[in-house]
């Protein structure tokens, strides 16, 4: 199995530098993996008791019915994972607050590939690390996949983030998020972060909500920020698809782009 190697952060004991009202009704952070997940999971965790936070998990599909009890009506959490879309997912998510957290594909496939090639990743692709393999055909794996051992860019989407529309399910933009951790005193981020909290069932913006997206965004807390990756073996992935690459994911999932709102 994978392992994934990420340094500790210390949010619990900074969430105690804010006066905590308790959740009243179970939150459910969903993400499409490499999607910015420490982000939202960490800024969230600032809006949150502790003792409300769903630890002994990160919950996916093969670990759902052992961690129902994150969804409790009776016990409500905030919990976090990565989620395929299913039967199972549906019913035990039905009175959930539930976010899914999506990211531009161009940029979903240079974030996979430097999180692969790093050493916080360790698992059955250890031998692609160290230039192996070229950058581009790292790249090109991270699109269509790898027989046997990743799925592809079109399955990851489709059955995290696709699937889920036009439920009750609220859509979260990674860039929109960034956008507005990094602008913060701007009315745009009040307007944002208000109904990011409200969507998860949390109607009142505290008058410090400044100060806890400042604490729970900074990338120092977040063991898969680009600049924590463990191992240099990561460093030759570009910021940017060249355009013939861009092609090969329009290619390989027609219309995703478009129907996740970045066209």
């Amino acid at each position: 199995m994978p392992r994934i190697v990420v340094k500790e952060d210390n949010l619990d004991e900074l969430n105690e530098n804010f006066v905590q009202n308790r959740l009243l009704e179970p939150i459910f952070l969903n993400s499409v993996p490499k999607c910015g997940t420490h982000l939202v999971r960490n800024v969230m965790r600032m809006f949150v008791p502790v003792d409300q936070q769903y630890h002994p998990a990160f919950i996916q599909h093969a670990v759902l019915r052992k961690h129902q009890v994150a969804f409790s009506q009776m016990m409500p959490h905030l919990s976090w994972g990565h989620l395929l879309f299913s039967d199972d997912a549906s019913v035990l998510l039905r009175h959930t607050h539930h976010i899914v957290q999506i990211r531009d594909p161009y940029d979903w496939v240079l974030a996979r590939a430097r999180f692969f090639l790093s050493d916080t990743f360790q698992g059955s692709l250890e031998h692609l690390k160290g230039g192996n393999a070229s950058i581009d055909e790292v790249i090109n794996m991270m699109i269509f996949g790898i027989h046997g051992k990743a799925p592809s860019l079109n399955e990851i989407f489709t059955h995290n983030a696709v699937a889920w529309l036009y439920t009750k399910t609220r859509i979260l933009r990674f860039e929109e998020l960034l956008r507005n951790v990094r602008n913060l005193d701007s009315d745009e981020a009040e307007t944002f972060f208000a109904q990011l909290l409200a969507d998860c069932g949390i109607n009142k913006l505290p008058d410090d909500w400044r100060e806890r997206v400042r604490v729970g965004s900074d990338r120092n807390q977040s063991g898969t920020a680009r600049e924590n990756l463990v191992g240099g073996g990561n460093l030759d992935v570009p910021d940017e698809l060249s355009d013939a690459q861009k092609d090969l994911v329009n290619y390989a999932a027609p219309g995703l782009r478009r129907i996740l709102g970045y066209e």
